[in-house]
This record gives structure tokens, C-alpha cells and sequence, in this order.
């Protein structure tokens, strides 16, 4: 019994550190540990009606569902959601292509092109960002002034506001958002503190304003 606990535990392991190997884009609408949960359920019910007995079975997914159990409330600790589900990546910025982090997420420019015009830009300068979803799916946030409701239809001038960027997650600064703003720990504790927030780890979620460099704190512990 236990050596099939432990056999089944390591291949759960092995094969979720090759489904993040592989890229978002083979993820879809699911995170990898759900995948590999419905991968080992399937080949467990497989294995019980062909090969193994009852009991087998029976033990094998208690200790499936265990496992996803343990991976889903770990994927909640910040530290290590990042390792579990990942974290989006920038693939369009300002109207420009990141293309080491396009070959570093094995996604192609046809694929990203194709996703663009799905989303109703067919021109790549229209973009200020997209972003590679941890899910596998693909965030196109298009520029002020070709927004749905167009600024230019309007006659207004298009102010840029640019793209809020997490400083603090769940009481945890994250550096290195602050570097993508030329920031560093010492000027967010100050404007901390001119907020009236003397500990980081008392604030749940805030963001810099990409364009007006401010912070603004979203929500409290």
C-alpha cells in the first residue's frame, strides 16, 4: 500500500514540474495541478477496471485527491503561488513585442497576432499590453485613445494612465515590480508612511500608478 502511496506521489510531482515546463499556452482555461489531478483520475479509473482491484483504486484516488487538496491550499501562500500557478508575462508593451519573453513562453507571433485581431486590434501599435496569463489565456488591454468608447470620436485628447503595478501583495513587497517602475523598498515605505502606514505586512494590496508614479493602497488587512 504504501509503496503505491509513494509511486503515486512522486509521478504527480515529476509530471506537474513537466506540465510548467511545457508553457501557459498548453494550459488553457486550467491551472497545471488541475490537469494532472484529471490525468491521474483518469488513469487510476483505467487502472481499475483493467489491471488493479477495488481497494487499489479506492486508495489511489483518496491519495489523488489528498495531493490536490495539499497543492490547492499552498497555491493560496503567496511565496509559493508563484511557483504553483505562475505568474502572467509580459508579451506586448507600449506597442511593443517582448520577444525573449515570447520564445521563453514557447508562444508564437502568429498565435499572439491571432489573438489581437480576435480581441478587435489589428494593429499591433494599438496594444499597451498583453499579458500571458498564468491560466494559459491572453489579457490585450488596448491604448486610451482605441478603447471601445474612443476618446478620439470625442474630440478629447487622450490622457495615458498607464498600467497599475502590484507593489504589495498579501503584506509581501514585490521588488520586482518595483524595478519595472524604477522604485525600490525605501521609496515605498516612505510613501507608506506619508499614508499613514507604518508596517507593510498590515497592507493586503497595493499598486503604483505606471504613469502618475503614485501608490495607491487598495485594500488592508
Amino acid at each position: 500500500m504504501w509503496v503505491e502511496v509513494g509511486k503515486l506521489s512522486v509521478l504527480f510531482v515529476l509530471i506537474f514540474l513537466m506540465m510548467r515546463l511545457l508553457g501557459k499556452s498548453l494550459l488553457a482555461q486550467w491551472t497545471p495541478y488541475d490537469l494532472l489531478t484529471i490525468f491521474f483520475l483518469s488513469y487510476v479509473g483505467l487502472s481499475v477496471v483493467e489491471i488493479q482491484g477495488f481497494v487499489h483504486g479506492i486508495i489511489s484516488i483518496v491519495v489523488i485527491g489528498a495531493l490536490y487538496s495539499v497543492i490547492a491550499r499552498l497555491s493560496l501562500v503567496q511565496p509559493l503561488s508563484q511557483l504553483i500557478i505562475g505568474e502572467p508575462t509580459i508579451l506586448v508593451k507600449h506597442g511593443k513585442l517582448s520577444v525573449h519573453n515570447l520564445k521563453r513562453s514557447r508562444y508564437s507571433l502568429a498565435e499572439l497576432l491571432s489573438s489581437i485581431r480576435t480581441a478587435g486590434y489589428p494593429d499591433i501599435a494599438e496594444i499597451e499590453y498583453v499579458l500571458l496569463e498564468p491560466n494559459g489565456k491572453l489579457s490585450v488591454i488596448p491604448k486610451p485613445e482605441v478603447t471601445p468608447v474612443t476618446l478620439q470620436n470625442l474630440d478629447i485628447p487622450p490622457r495615458y494612465q498607464g498600467m497599475p503595478i502590484a507593489v504589495i501583495v498579501e503584506g509581501r513587497i514585490q521588488h520586482k515590480n518595483l524595478k519595472l517602475i524604477d522604485k525600490d523598498e525605501h521609496w515605498l515605505k516612505e510613501e507608506l508612511q506619508q499614508k499613514g502606514c507604518s508596517n507593510i505586512k498590515n497592507v493586503y494590496y497595493a499598486v503604483v500608478s505606471e504613469k502618475e508614479q503614485t501608490l495607491r493602497i487598495e485594500s488592508l488587512y
